[in-house]
């Protein structure tokens, strides 16, 4: 009686669990994406991906958590084709609290099917710029914002006229509002203080989708979340100007220890890697070549100082044209903060090299003034052993090989068995005085 209890109660925790998983089955799926970061190749990739699974698992919501000062317009261009042409509702999220969605972040904002800001978050400033940092010609700045106009306007032709109005200021004037101006000519949708308010807030909504408006079920909705892969992140860290030119530095560096040191593989390996990891952010990143020149030369001078060491002339030349190269490569006028290289690392790193090429300057000068310690002309010094009567000529023992030897200038002669000291090397016979 007792063992048929105990199968009863298994079989009904048995249909207790079942019945909890086809629950959470049937619950309503939302996917969560973290875009942080530049708009660059990296997460345009990842926005894309994220879509791609959502419409794949058949997801109710996909929620992108956005913050964003900015980046390329090509990748936020395709960014927000993606969502438009999404077959799941796609709501950008500007998070957490003191989040921003700047420049293209804005439009990407304003493409969502619906939006929402955390508060202290703001959005704006969307003035487009050329990829060098550098002011556009007049007319192309123009093309350019009219296009953008023109783009904002199709994206939020839903909302009031107000809110048009701000979309096309922050192309126009690089306009910037707050979380509750944008919700109060309503650019946005929501402000939520967490992702479970927003969801509690979407629950009933209803968004316009290319197959026509439909309303969101998020009431217990099962969240999961969507990470970056690793390439992905990756490629994210890659578009870090800092990190760009830390990989340079290294790269040029190490292949110049290889250069001067042929035969080994490990300084060569790690400055092809480095230079190849480089070259990836150097084609996303706003860069002007004048720096990477001064760089060039910077590293010229601290191999010349190598060969014909100057005493430290060379290597004060080549630390100020790394520095002045660093600062130009990324920081041209123009350029946005959070694509610039940080001055104190320019400054550090470039001091740090004139010291390791100092070290390495010094250590090639005491090689150049040590006595030779190999080869015949090191004998010179060297102390040994007469093996007969040397009158003026004779046979003697030096570092455990027999020379010929002859009495130096003013030196008598040397019985068998004797010290000598080698005086001079001529060919193949030793200059050879008694040892004082």
């Amino acid at each position: 009686m007792r063992l048929i209890r105990l199968i009863f109660i298994a079989l009904a925790a048995i249909a207790l669990f079942f019945q909890s998983v086809q629950a959470q089955s049937d619950a309503p799926l939302v996917l969560v994406m973290e875009a942080k970061g530049v708009v660059a190749p990296a997460m345009k990739e990842y926005v894309l991906r994220g879509i791609k699974s959502a419409e794949q698992r058949n997801a109710e919501l996909l929620v992108i958590k956005l913050n964003t000062p900015g980046g390329l317009i090509t990748e936020m261009e395709v960014i927000v084709q993606a969502i438009r042409a999404s077959q799941v509702p796609v709501v950008i999220y500007v998070s957490p609290r003191g989040g921003t969605a700047g420049s293209a972040g804005a439009v990407i904002t304003i493409a969502g099917h619906a939006s929402a800001m955390a508060p202290e978050t703001i959005i704006g400033a969307a003035s487009p710029i050329s990829g060098d940092g550098q002011d556009i010609p007049e007319t192309l700045e123009r093309k350019q914002k009219e296009a953008l106009r023109a783009q904002v306007r199709a994206l939020a032709e839903a909302r009031s006229p107000e809110a048009i109005a701000l979309a096309e200021d922050m192309i126009e004037i690089a306009k910037a509002v707050s979380a509750s101006e944008a919700i109060e000519v309503g650019l946005v949708d929501f402000i939520s203080n967490d992702l479970d308010e927003l969801l509690r807030q979407l629950d009933g909504f209803e968004v316009q989708m290319p197959d026509g408006p439909r309303r969101l079920d998020t009431a217990n909705a099962q969240v999961q979340d969507f990470g970056m892969s690793f390439i992905e992140q990756l490629l994210d860290i890659l578009v870090n100007p800092n990190i760009t030119f830390l990989l340079v530095t290294i790269g040029v560096q190490a292949i110049l220890i290889e250069i001067s040191s042929p035969g080994g593989w490990v300084a060569g390996f790690i400055g092809a890697v480095c230079l190849a990891l480089a070259a990836y952010g150097l084609g996303v990143l706003p860069v002007n070549w004048f720096g990477v020149i001064f760089l060039a030369l910077a590293f010229i001078l601290f191999i010349l100082e190598v060969k014909t060491p100057t005493f430290g002339a060379l290597t004060a030349a080549g630390v100020g044209a790394f520095i002045v190269g660093g600062l130009v490569l990324f920081n041209s006028p123009g350029v946005p903060q959070f694509q610039q290289v940080s001055i104190p690392l320019v400054v550090g790193t470039g001091i740090a090299t004139g010291l390791i090429f100092a070290v390495i300057v010094g250590f090639a000068i005491r090689a150049q003034r040590a006595p030779q310690r190999t080869g015949r002309e090191s004998l010179a010094g060297a102390s040994g052993t007469a093996l007969g009567d040397i009158a003026p000529h004779g046979q003697v023992q030096v570092r455990s090989e027999q020379w010929s030897a002859e009495l130096a200038e003013g030196e008598k002669n040397i019985k068998k068995g004797q010290s000598i000291e080698v005086v001079e090397v001529q060919g193949l016979r030793l200059k050879v005085r008694r040892k004082r």
